[in-house]
């Protein structure tokens, strides 16, 4: 079984500089939380299924 990760955690207002940089925390927050969600898909739906 793969290890489980946890949710990420949204950056806090402070770390977002509003300068369009690229790769924003944003956008690494997003990504991650994608990343999250797919691992979690086929946990919920195992859960779901019972």
């Amino acid at each position: 079984m793969a290890e489980l990760t946890e949710k990420p955690t949204p950056p806090a207002d402070c770390e977002c500089c509003e300068s369009a940089c690229s790769p924003c925390v944003w956008d690494i927050y997003y990504e991650a939380l994608a990343a999250w969600n797919a691992q979690q898909a086929p946990i919920k739906k195992d859960n779901d299924s019972e």
